[in-house]
């Protein structure tokens, strides 16, 4: 059996209007398929954002809200999916029991939200666990852990490997982290903990998560 590694993917992909990234990232998971099974968590991106921002100016509450950004996370699934044809699972599984079945298929899966309440980093956090993935690789819009934000602070520093209980209360620091650009959050932390589950934040770029697969050191590396 092909080793899983579970690639949240920053929906950010999904928000620019250049169709061919789609392209070239489906060709990049059918390539690495070959060694391992990818499975993807699809973000979002901004167009979660309109929504929920348009919906939450009309009084919606915060888990329909959810749910809103729940349901783009799986169109931008399922326009990952079509890129792939019949190399991925047919549709976004909607469980972790039915991740769990469409992992045995041996296709690519790709994942939108699952749960209300949960980010898609704590649902990729979740489904490395239930696959038993050897890796859980966070693609996100900045290249790791930063002691600051990196998008507000030039002399922010990055840190090669960190400690997750000091990621933890980085986290906690709202001035700092939370909110500011999208690493991790607390549920995720907690189950990559409990199961000890190998974790990388990096880059969503197809030339690094090609690094990282193959097992060099990118981005920040979670440690316990």
């Amino acid at each position: 059996m092909k080793k899983r590694i579970v690639i949240k993917l920053s929906g950010r992909i999904f928000s620019v209007d250049n169709i061919k990234i789609l392209k070239d990232y489906a060709k990049f998971l059918v390539k690495i398929s070959k060694i391992c099974q990818p499975v993807v968590v699809t973000g979002g991106g901004n167009i979660a954002r309109h929504y929920i921002n348009h919906a939450r100016s009309s009084g919606a509450d915060e888990s329909s809200l959810d749910e809103l950004g729940i349901e783009v996370s799986r169109l931008n699934a399922k326009l990952l999916i079509y890129a792939l044809k019949h190399k991925a699972y047919p549709h976004p599984p909607t469980t972790l029991q039915e991740i769990r079945y469409a992992v045995d298929s041996g296709l690519i899966v790709i994942v939108g939200g699952l749960h209300p309440g949960h980010s898609t980093n704590g649902t990729a956090a979740l489904i490395a666990e239930k696959v038993e993935a050897t890796q859980f690789l966070n693609a996100t819009d900045v290249d790791g852990v930063y002691d600051l934000d990196p998008n507000k602070y030039k002399k922010a520093k990055k840190f090669r490997r960190i400690e997750l209980k000091t990621l933890r209360n980085m986290l906690l620091r709202e001035d700092s982290v939370a909110g500011g650009y999208d690493l991790m959050d607390i549920l995720a932390l907690k189950i990559i903990e409990r199961s000890k589950i190998k974790t990388r934040i990096l880059k969503a770029d197809l030339k690094i998560l090609e690094k990282a697969i193959k097992g060099d050191s990118v981005g920040t590396e979670i440690i316990f």
